[in-house]
């Protein structure tokens, strides 16, 4: 934090180590600009000079912009600050050397981004690339699928082996399966280590992007030697070591349990990944799928004879883009030639198989159901 007309230097109180305290004092004392203060951050711990540098001369850009905004201000109300995006509050926490590639859909954050970052990093400003596909933006770079398999009750890890997540009103609970795994024969301690320490991996991948906070209970599968359960308390120990969130891990215990208490950085990250039937919601019937591209076509027939929209995009699911992109005489080329080029459909893996949805051209969306479907 950036504090104007004064020369101090404070550490946050979170940093406990006596030695990156002084460091980061002296540091920040030999950086800062002069008549201005500093409090330095916990999430600075362990951040180089550069880094640091870098976070100053944004906060300093900040404050002289806004001073020259109140010069210029009349009589009027007029905005002169205002707190940073949240894509730009994430990137400053997150960013580091080795990205590669941002990828924006929106152009006010990708003119955001691409400012904070000729600040910090001006040769890294070219990454920032402003997605234009009609494709859904999660679709096109496989988020969705990984945010369905990611927060699901099930989480899949390698060779097989999987996690189910239970969370409760008092604390988190994890068991540890080793599913299809391809074993190794006559030898049960070996698959059950294996097992083990790939589960540690993806837990603490799951603790950080789920921020779960809490008391958190693992139950991994047992295992006799001591050596072993050592190696899997310290495999799960210097996984941890990455995350920005205090916590305390305890050896297992003689049950096979491993307790995590994790202090929650963030509010919790609950993404539900299971789907409720768009088509009967609940009822468990449907309308015969055969007249489901009926359907379609009164919709598309509604909106560009009777609204008068003749450009929009159909978003189905992807196996009924298929069915409706097929053959050279296509349904969609059907479509078109009797309503017009402005009919496009987008395959969208976010959509049940029966469930559909309209945008306009500047990806509005339009809500074509009828209050039937809706009930």
């Amino acid at each position: 934090m950036l504090i104007p007309f004064d020369d101090s230097v404070s550490v946050s109180t979170k940093i406990k180590r006596g030695e990156e305290r002084s460091r980061l004092k002296q540091l920040i004392q030999s950086i800062k600009p002069k008549n201005f203060g500093v409090i330095v951050r916990t999430v600075a711990e362990g951040k180089r000079a550069a880094e640091l540098d870098a976070e100053l001369k944004v906060l300093l850009k900040r404050w002289e912009d806004t001073i020259t905004k109140v010069q210029k201000t009349t009589d009027r109300p007029k905005l002169c600050f205002e707190e940073e995006s949240r894509a730009v509050a994430l990137l400053r926490d997150l960013f580091n050397p080795t990205y590669d590639a941002i990828n924006v859909n929106d152009a006010q954050i990708f003119d955001e981004i691409r400012n904070y970052l000729e600040i910090i990093a001006p040769e890294k400003k070219e990454i920032v690339k402003l997605y234009k596909g009609t494709v859904p933006i999660f679709d096109n770079f496989n988020v969705t699928k990984q945010l369905k398999s990611g927060f699901g009750k099930t989480v899949n890890y390698k060779h097989g082996a999987y996690l189910i997540i239970e969370h409760t009103e008092a604390m988190h609970v994890v068991d540890v399966n080793s599913g299809t795994r391809i074993k190794k024969e006559n030898d049960q301690e070996a698959n059950a280590l294996e097992t083990n320490l790939g589960a540690a991996d993806e837990l603490a991948r799951q603790l950080r992007l789920r921020d779960m906070g809490g008391i958190i209970i693992v139950d991994f599968i047992d295992m006799k030697l001591p050596e072993d359960r050592q190696m899997l308390y310290e495999r799960m120990c210097k996984n941890m070591q990455k995350d920005r969130a205090k916590h305390n891990i305890l050896p297992l215990s003689k049950f096979g349990l491993m307790q995590i208490t994790r202090q929650r950085v963030r509010p919790a990250m609950s993404v539900n990944v299971e789907e409720v039937c768009p088509t009967c919601f609940g009822k468990g019937t449907i309308k015969s799928s055969f007249l489901f591209t009926d359907t379609l076509e009164n919709k598309i027939d509604n909106l560009v004879n009777k609204i008068g929209i003749k450009k929009f995009y159909l978003h189905v699911h992807p196996y009924v883009a298929a069915y409706i992109n097929k053959g050279v005489f296509s349904m969609k080329l059907q479509w078109q030639m009797k309503y017009g080029l402005g009919v496009r459909v987008i395959p969208s893996q976010k959509l049940a198989f029966l469930q559909y949805e309209f945008y306009d051209e500047n990806k509005q969306f339009i809500d074509m159901q009828e209050e039937i479907e809706t009930k």
